[in-house]
């Protein structure tokens, strides 16, 4: 009778060492993600922006999306869970609502593998609740993709709960559609609309 591969622990996932943050800074594009409690469900041209700051440990984080033809954002900050560790276990935080920002988020952020140009990255979480595929581009190779899926498989992810994200190509300008900036989509994903 064969054995069944036990599933990893968050503690047994596998994290880049050694990342080189000013190689991981600027746009990334979400091709797929489990989505987060606090994304649109439908939204489009989703990308993260990332931002060393001054202090050379804090990185200025900017998500955006698309949804229904008006830009939604928040922004916050990324650093080391361990400073001293040379794992690429992030903790990013944000304040909610995001046109009231009073309330800190802060989750996890573990970039589970990043290629050697620094072209396309798997982004997780201990839970196992969200993932991310991100490239640098607005689409990616279907061969690059699928070796992205197998390797979340093997951190122990249901891939099936992955949704692509639709980006146009070019991508939108950040200033190119009005923005909601009375939150209607935060209150709106908190009903999975």
């Amino acid at each position: 009778m064969a054995s069944e591969a036990k599933p990893k622990s968050g503690n047994d996932m596998t994290v880049v060492r050694g990342l080189d943050v000013a190689r991981y800074m600027g746009r990334w594009y979400e091709i797929a993600s489990v989505p987060s409690l606090f994304q649109p469900r439908d939204g489009r041209n989703t990308r993260a922006t990332y931002k060393l700051q001054e202090d050379g440990a804090t990185v200025h984080v900017l998500n955006e999306t698309w949804s229904k033809g008006k830009r939604d954002y928040i922004e916050g900050t990324a650093y080391k869970a361990d400073p001293n560790s040379d794992e690429a276990k992030l903790k990013v935080k944000f304040y909610l609502p995001p046109f009231l920002p009073i309330i800190p988020v802060v989750g996890d952020y573990w970039v589970l593998y990043v290629d050697e140009d620094y072209q396309y990255a798997l982004v997780g979480e201990p839970r196992r609740k969200n993932l991310w595929i991100l490239c640098r581009k607005t689409s990616i190779d279907e061969e690059v993709y699928n070796q992205l899926l197998e390797k979340a498989k093997e951190e122990g992810y249901d891939v099936s709960k992955l949704h692509k994200t639709p980006q146009d190509d070019p991508p939108p300008e950040s200033d190119a559609a009005p923005t909601d900036s009375k939150g209607v989509w935060w209150f709106q994903s908190l009903f999975g609309k």
